[in-house]
């Protein structure tokens, strides 16, 4: 978008001229020496990713919410099998993330702790960003500690724009970037554009929850966990000319045939401007990313809080998700049995189950903590999700398939929810979410 690289390249060159433009400075540290050992198929680690064991005292602490029971405790298994966790991939497990870990562990320890900005950045980090761009189809990628952190760099950067073209004053209210944020978005998005239009940078709009026409009136996700009408907005895009800037943070590895999230899905990856994820869910390590232009990271390294006063990743963190990154190229079936679980689950219960992520809407909170109670008696953590993540009312059991439950984790799963699962009219399905 031209009109956009013509406003970054101005603020990059106000920065420039007063010296703050920053840059990375890897810290050289010898490369893996192979491609990490992949697989055809499952192997028992994969059964650690959702086999789990509660504490005795938090189990029957939780068994007792809610204020029912006869005060005595219940013989309830600690063993339970995970269906709360966003390791979509399995990944946490597997041997080669394992063994990345620990080799860099041994070697480097944590490596050396600062901002990437001051001695925190390697090239482990750098050829994370490497690949990650490559996964993304962008120019350039910057890696942050988390994926929080990644929104709010990314908004209080764009806020800067105005700032920076002002000229040392208050930009007036048209000379201000007007952001359109979707009304279910995630709490990072909401706080990031929050601190920038507290410093008057920006001015912010909402429109419902995935409602185009509210959008183009405007102009021109989430809990619930759909997707964003990608090929609708990238419509607007075309139209109207703004910055197309979405958190894949549900998608990244999960959808599309490489993995590249829901923009390969929807075959728009060149009409998504800033793509920002997270590497705690599907890659299984820890982190965060902006998949962008060369010219979007140099800004944003340069003014975005979040990145630049946070310590970088540690060593054996970032080494983890190199090697993730390639399993997930290498063993493409994962992404398979994903979706078979997910039709596998919709023929069980005959509902249009579409995605990995489904929410059960039970209505009270007495009711979400009654079904929670359910599910840990049949040997599931799955996590009651009440306010304020939900509004009031629509308290739910939020259920997440992984590349390493199997079949019958499924069957017998369903059996539990079984009265749980009302009219097909009165249950909410939601699709993985790909937050705008």
């Amino acid at each position: 978008m031209a009109q956009w690289d013509a406003l970054v390249d101005a603020a990059l060159a106000r920065l420039a001229s007063r010296s703050l433009l920053r840059a990375t400075r890897p810290i050289a540290l010898a490369p893996p020496p192979a491609p990490p050992e992949t697989f055809p198929g499952p192997g028992p680690w994969d059964r650690a990713a959702v086999e789990i064991r509660l504490d005795r005292a938090t189990l029957h602490q939780w068994l007792a919410e809610g204020g029912e029971g006869s005060g005595q405790e219940e013989k309830v298994d600690e063993k339970l099998i995970l269906f709360s966790g966003n390791d979509y991939m399995g990944l946490s497990s597997h041997p080669a993330i394992r063994h990345a870990a620990v080799k860099a562990a041994e070697e480097y320890g944590m490596g050396p702790r600062g901002s990437a900005l001051i001695c925190g950045y390697t090239t482990y980090h750098k050829m994370v960003e490497e690949s990650l761009a490559e996964l993304k189809k962008k120019e350039d990628c910057l890696l942050c500690p988390t994926g929080f952190s990644a929104n709010m760099a990314v908004m209080t950067a764009l806020g800067n724009i105005s700032s920076l073209l002002a000229a040392g004053r208050k930009p007036a209210e048209d000379e201000r970037i007007a952001i359109f944020s979707d009304a279910l978005n995630h709490a990072s998005i909401i706080d990031g554009i929050r601190l920038v239009e507290r410093q008057q940078e920006v001015v912010s709009f909402v429109y419902k929850h995935c409602d185009m026409s509210h959008l183009e009136l405007l102009l021109l996700f989430s809990m619930d966990g759909d997707f964003a009408p990608l090929p609708e907005l990238v419509k607007l895009r075309r139209k109207y000319g703004f910055l197309l800037v979405i958190d894949d943070a549900h998608g990244t590895l999960v959808c599309g045939e490489n993995g590249g999230g829901a923009p390969e899905l929807f075959e728009c990856e060149n009409e998504i401007d800033i793509s920002v994820g997270t590497l705690s869910k599907a890659v299984g390590c820890q982190g965060g990313f902006i998949a962008c232009s060369t010219r979007w990271k140099r800004l944003i390294q340069s003014r975005g809080r979040s990145f630049i006063f946070s310590t970088a990743l540690p060593v054996p963190i970032v080494a983890s998700v190199y090697a993730a990154l390639y399993v997930s190229r290498e063993e493409r079936w994962r992404r398979s049995v994903i979706w078979r679980h997910v039709q596998y689950f919709a023929s069980l219960t005959k509902l249009n189950i579409t995605s990995p992520i489904i929410s059960i809407v039970v209505g009270s909170e007495k009711a979400a903590l009654r079904a929670g109670r359910d599910m840990l008696r049949s040997g599931f953590h799955v996590t009651p999700i009440r306010p304020p993540t939900v509004p009031p009312n629509s308290c739910r059991l939020r259920i997440t398939l992984s590349a390493s439950h199997s079949s019958d984790d499924i069957k017998r799963l369903v059996d539990a929810l079984t009265p749980w699962l009302p009219h097909k009219h009165d249950i909410q399905i939601y699709v993985v979410a790909s937050k705008l």
